[in-house]
């Protein structure tokens, strides 16, 4: 009989890092999603030096060092200190919950907004949020952070900006001046009308049973595809293999230059025409990896019931060539790498054993009886 899954309620943190099966989980909320090449190898080494040399990117464009200990924790915040990527303290850090698109550029709306966003933010009268909620500022020809967790939203309309609470189909208009102020108007709002129970709540579940802030009437643009690896006119995006890649690898992307942070398990290199081959990155939108979320898995995460990193790899090999559905290989019914549906979710029952689930998430009732990894192999997904 299986246990079931234990939901934390908050993300890990630098100050507050969240103890996985591989050691301590600490999250980096980086400035504007963006690292120079300095900075690339200092977080590199850092992972080395004080975790396991994993790094994951996140699904709200972040990195994570794992199998960081105790023992080496503080020296790992005051070496992130040095390098600009810590904030002053936990309360300040909590709030700082902002994805901004990676497309931004120097001086433009999603740059000022954004800007402007973290300052009223770390303000001391800033509004006492529930840690997973969130911002995303989206503010380019058309949004691209419409999948991307969030809870408010600045995005363009075809008249102009507007804050838009998730799960609204509409929003407020906005002015690069006002857009944040109305960011924490309506995060008041979501606090005021009872928007958090036992220190959780999310917005667009808040919406669903109040309904959505009056005064809204203005639709988003229509949302843009998902990027695909490969070259953008802002740089070259290049995919992280089922959303890690090690301290050694991300140390070489360095000498390609700064990058940039994407929620779609992928960075992007900024103004980067790659002249080398990239062995340990998916540089092509038809690598079968693309088609697979999965999420730490045994031994890393404590809840999980199987390994879910070499189950994938060994699926991705397997998958036909015939079909672009996205497989959600989960650890456990919580289904943190996708909550959302998937067209095939395996979910691990026991040791080296999942479950299939079509057209449903991680912890929806199984389709088939506990199944091995050749075994899901031979059904071609």
């Amino acid at each position: 009989m299986s246990v079931a899954p234990e939901v934390k309620g908050w993300c890990p943190g630098a100050h507050r890092p969240m103890m996985s099966g591989d050691g301590l989980v600490v999250r980096l909320r980086v400035p504007m999603g963006r690292l120079s090449p300095d900075q690339i190898r200092r977080v590199a080494t850092l992972a080395r030096t004080h975790g396991n040399g994993m790094i994951d990117l996140s699904a709200r464009a972040n990195l994570q060092l794992r199998g960081v200990t105790t023992d080496s924790h503080a020296a790992l915040v005051d070496g992130l200190r040095e390098i600009g990527l810590v904030d002053a303290d936990l309360a300040a850090e909590a709030r700082r919950n902002i994805t901004v698109t990676p497309f931004w550029q120097d001086g433009d709306d999603s740059h000022r907004v954004a800007q402007a966003l973290a300052h009223a933010l770390s303000s001391e009268d800033a509004p006492d949020l529930p840690s997973k909620f969130g911002f995303a500022i989206d503010c380019g020809a058309r949004p691209v952070l419409t999948c991307t967790s969030a809870d408010i939203r600045i995005e363009r309309s075809a008249a102009g900006l507007i804050c838009r609470a998730d799960g609204a189909e509409v929003g407020q208009s906005v002015r690069v001046e006002t857009a944040a102020g109305a960011a924490l108007t309506l995060a008041r709002w979501f606090l005021d009308t009872g928007g958090v129970t036992d220190g959780r709540g999310r917005m667009a579940a808040h919406i669903a049973t109040r309904g959505a802030p009056v005064g809204s009437d203005t639709a988003p643009l229509p949302t843009a595809p998902v990027p695909e690896p490969g070259m953008t006119p802002q740089g070259t995006l290049l995919g992280f293999a089922f959303g890690q890649t090690t301290a050694e690898s991300f140390a070489q992307l360095a000498e390609l230059g700064a990058l940039r942070l994407t929620p779609w398990r992928m960075v992007l290199m900024e103004g980067v025409t790659p002249s080398a081959p990239l062995p340990d990155f998916i540089t092509d939108a038809r690598d079968p990896r693309r088609r697979v979320q999965v999420c730490t898995g045994a031994p890393g995460c404590r809840q999980a019931l199987s390994d879910t990193r070499d189950a994938a790899r060994a699926i991705a090999a397997h998958l036909s060539p015939d079909s672009d559905d996205t497989i959600h290989i989960s650890g456990c019914a919580k289904g943190c790498a996708h909550p959302a549906p998937a067209p095939v979710t395996l979910t691990a029952s026991h040791d080296g054993h999942f479950t299939l689930i079509r057209r449903g998430r991680a912890g929806d009732p199984p389709q088939s009886a506990p199944l091995t990894v050749t075994q899901i192999q031979d059904r071609r997904l």
